[in-house]
């Protein structure tokens, strides 16, 4: 994936990054719960009664919000330099780092974070490194 560094917005960056932790406050706040989406997603494979439909909304919220703003603006097209095969396996080893780590991003490096959480301290620091180790390797070793 690349940058389109000519229509870069770091104000509507900010902006998003602003309304995501209002309303991961505003979750914790109302519902007593963590806006972590592996977590949310993970109550819907297993329900328990009373559970789903609020985690239907969350995840409805996901999924509609970008396509409510693809109505009222223009939305640019991602590149990705990768393949499918890549794509997939990293997927799968995302969905496998969520359920060792006991969380995602947004459950550790956003909720876990701002509520000084020594655990979410070091799930994101160990993500966010084997990010930056995977990338300097796929780019710089294999030249992918």
């Amino acid at each position: 994936m690349s940058i389109d560094w000519n229509h870069f917005t770091p104000f509507t960056a900010l902006a998003g990054g602003v309304l995501i932790g209002l309303a991961a406050a505003m979750f914790a706040l109302l519902n007593g719960r963590i806006a972590g989406i592996s977590g949310v997603l993970g109550g819907l494979l297993r329900p328990l009664r009373g559970d789903v439909a609020w985690r239907v909304a969350f995840v409805l919220g996901l999924v509609g919000a970008p396509a409510v703003y693809g109505i009222v603006a223009v939305v640019p097209l991602p590149r990705i330099d990768a393949g499918y095969g890549a794509l997939v396996l990293a997927g799968l080893l995302v969905g496998l780092g969520t359920r060792y780590g006991s969380g995602c991003t947004s459950g550790h490096g956003v909720c876990g974070l701002s509520r000084l959480s020594p655990r979410s301290l070091a799930a994101t620091i160990a993500f966010m490194g084997a990010g930056f180790a995977t990338v300097f390797v796929a780019r710089h070793l294999f030249g992918l």
